[in-house]
């Protein structure tokens, strides 16, 4: 991590931190972390990519370094905003977008909405933003703030750690990036991010899209909708991840680099083989 450079841009009542590495090429890969974490949790998937390319991560606004100023609540709204000038910053277009989670939930969005930015989508971990929700899921969602409210943060943080890592070193990142988060904020976060869900069943994405899922992935019905994702899309590829959980690419960051590799390019192999 430390030859990226650690920049700043001011945004809707938020200093968004980013951490960038210039490439010699004109290609570029944004990283997008999951809800509670920030941009560390895409250590070991840096070192895939040469020097030809552009790296850009960030701590999404209220989480890590983003901290938002005492009368701004969280909004999915402003993040896709964030995003938006952050690619403008860089006149980004063609982009990879490599997702976890929220951050894939982001990635879709982007897609969505201006897909000229993009030209693959790596989604690891998420959800459908435009899929159809069954009665049980949408009843689910509406029991999600007053469940999240009767649990202590504390166990909430234990609990959250425990679904999203298989391994120790996982488990204990997580409680550290949730421990820096009131639980207030945390619910807020996760609250504003069902505004992503629109049901669009006929939607199809126009760029390629790989698809990961970890299998020990208990977390929401990501595993569950995996399958059929991935084949009503033609432009979808999913590979399942072994000894992984909600964070696959941190559980089974070798697994998890190798799919990424051979969706990006043949000839791209990955140094954890």
């Amino acid at each position: 991590m430390t030859s990226l450079q650690h920049k700043t841009f001011h945004n809707k009542g938020c200093d968004i931190h980013y951490w960038h590495r210039p490439g010699s090429m004109p290609k570029h890969v944004i990283f997008l972390h999951g809800a509670g974490c920030d941009h560390r949790m895409f250590e070991a998937q840096l070192p895939i990519f040469d020097d030809s390319y552009h790296l850009l991560l960030w701590d999404a606004r209220g989480h890590g370094q983003s901290k938002l100023a005492p009368d701004i609540k969280f909004s999915y709204g402003d993040m896709v905003d964030d995003l938006f000038r952050l690619c403008e910053r860089y006149r980004i277009s063609d982009a990879v977008l490599i997702g976890q989670s929220m951050g894939g939930n982001l990635a879709q969005e982007i897609l969505y909405r201006r897909p000229e930015l993009v030209s693959k989508l790596v989604l690891i971990d998420c959800t459908r933003n435009t899929g159809r929700l069954s009665i049980t899921e949408k009843l689910m969602l509406k029991l999600t703030k007053p469940v999240f409210f009767c649990y202590p943060w504390e166990t909430l943080i234990c609990r959250s750690a425990d679904a999203c890592g298989n391994t120790k070193a996982v488990k204990e990142y997580v409680r550290g990036c949730f421990s820096q988060m009131k639980k207030t904020d945390f619910i807020a976060v996760m609250m504003s991010l069902m505004t992503c869900l629109r049901e669009d069943t006929q939607y199809r994405f126009p760029k390629p899209v790989l698809l990961l899922c970890g299998e020990d992935d208990r977390s929401g019905n990501i595993r569950k909708i995996a399958a059929s994702w991935a084949e009503s899309d033609p432009n979808c590829t999913l590979r399942r991840i072994e000894k992984a959980g909600h964070n696959s690419n941190q559980d089974n960051p070798v697994a998890v680099n190798q799919a990424i590799c051979e969706f990006l390019s043949p000839h791209m192999l990955s140094p954890f083989q």
